[in-house]
């Protein structure tokens, strides 16, 4: 998969630098842009996870708010410049965020 997007980033986007948030590649949903800044852009959800899952970090399973937790520290408050990924939170068609759209 890592390689996918790689491919993808690099013919459709050659002249920006796309950062990309290690491990959570299942969760690459494509690329958003703000200010004629493209940034790769993942499903909040689904990057928390897979960490749970124990696949982006020291391999241990998380609970769900250990990993929530982990995820806000460490992914999406870890600014790294104006190319720093972004994280799409979901909306349903009811109006609201529901967890149980994610359980998979």
């Amino acid at each position: 998969m890592k390689d996918l997007i790689n491919t993808y980033l690099e013919e459709n986007y050659p002249d920006h630098e796309i950062l990309l948030a290690e491990g959570l590649e299942e969760a690459f949903l494509g690329v958003c842009e703000s200010f004629g800044n493209p940034k790769a852009c993942y499903d909040y959800r689904q990057c928390v996870d897979i960490i749970m899952t124990g696949k982006c970090h020291d391999g241990e399973p998380m609970s769900f708010e250990e990993a929530e937790e982990w995820m806000q520290t460490n992914v999406v408050n870890a600014y790294v410049g104006e190319f720093t990924p972004a994280f799409l939170y979901r909306f349903n068609k009811q109006g609201f965020f529901d967890d149980n759209d994610y359980l998979g």
